[in-house]
């Protein structure tokens, strides 16, 4: 094998045929385990471009394949919801939500979100919408900035974020979890729904007249995935790196963003702080066990050859 060939600088017939063979692959397998949808076709469309249109969009998109295939295995989880592994916890931890963090209004002890959703106010409902709409792009704007400046830090901070996920993944299937919102809507008896809900996002498509939250809550299908927060997970892995990388001015953008994002969780009823505290506990311990994991040989030779794939 040449040295361009390990690099990924040159298409060769054998990555052709690779590529069009997994593209080929996901699209017929997830017609059949998800049904088919517009997105797959986008997501390879996007791949082939970029894999074929230069050497650095080859790079670009083979370095970000961690990412891919953390989207690919997020979205095969439709076809096997965890409600159908475990009960669902939703008066147990709505209860415990209440007991640790209640606040007493008038007689009443109410939960964090039930407090937010009576006193909530325009200018947070915009803020929160704001910083709900950063929770992926962040993430994927940083891992750009640091493919490019530094491509092992690109590669640390990518498969740190996927095992996060993993962690979170497993615990969904493990505790499946009802959201704040379900209980507003539906009560405490289970209802095994399969699209998500845009709980007070709605108020920002309202204000702006837009349906941005209604697309995409339409496509989600993990209702019972509350526990923990990813959304609160992502943050702290980015004001990690951010921090290992010296930012300087740009950690207090991300600290800004991970504190709005945590916030903005609780105040639109799609978490709870249990979530939110989870979601951290997730994030730490899922960078704890991946700088262990760098101490072991098999890993370091994994990522010294990815590396090289995209150099």
């Amino acid at each position: 094998m040449g040295n361009d060939e390990v690099h990924g600088s040159t298409v060769t017939f054998r990555s052709v045929a690779v590529v069009s063979i997994i593209s080929f692959a996901y699209l017929l397998f997830s017609a059949f385990l998800v049904d088919f949808k517009i997105d797959q076709v986008i997501l390879v469309l996007i791949f082939n471009c970029a894999f074929y249109l230069s050497a650095i969009t080859r790079k670009f998109i083979l370095g970000f394949s961690i990412f891919i295939v953390y989207w690919v295995i997020f979205d095969y989880m439709k076809a096997f919801p965890n409600y159908n592994y475990n009960t669902v916890h939703i008066e147990d931890l709505y209860n415990f939500e209440k007991h640790l963090f209640g606040i007493h209004i008038q007689n009443k002890l109410l939960t964090p979100n039930e407090y937010w959703r009576i006193n909530g106010f325009t200018f947070l409902d915009i803020m929160t919408g704001i910083f709900y709409l950063c929770w992926i792009p962040v993430p994927l704007a940083f891992a750009a900035y640091l493919f490019f400046k530094n491509r092992r830090q690109f590669l640390l901070f990518s498969m740190t974020f996927v095992l996060v996920n993993f962690i979170g993944f497993v615990i969904y299937y493990l505790y499946p979890a009802a959201p704040p919102w379900y209980v507003q809507y539906h009560g405490f008896v289970f209802q095994p729904l399969k699209t998500g809900n845009t709980a007070g996002l709605v108020k920002f498509d309202n204000y702006f007249h837009t349906g941005i939250f209604k697309s995409i809550y339409a496509k989600g299908s993990n209702v019972f995935a509350a526990m923990p927060s990813l959304h609160s997970s992502y943050p702290v892995i980015v004001v990690y790196y951010a921090i290992k990388n010296r930012l300087g001015l740009m950690n207090i953008f991300f600290f800004t963003v991970m504190f709005g994002i945590w916030f903005s969780a609780v105040y639109l009823s799609h978490h709870y702080v249990l979530d939110v505290l989870a979601g951290i506990i997730c994030a730490t311990i899922g960078i704890t066990l991946f700088n262990l994991l760098l101490k072991t040989g098999w890993l370091s030779r994994f990522i010294n050859n990815y590396e090289a794939l995209v150099r």
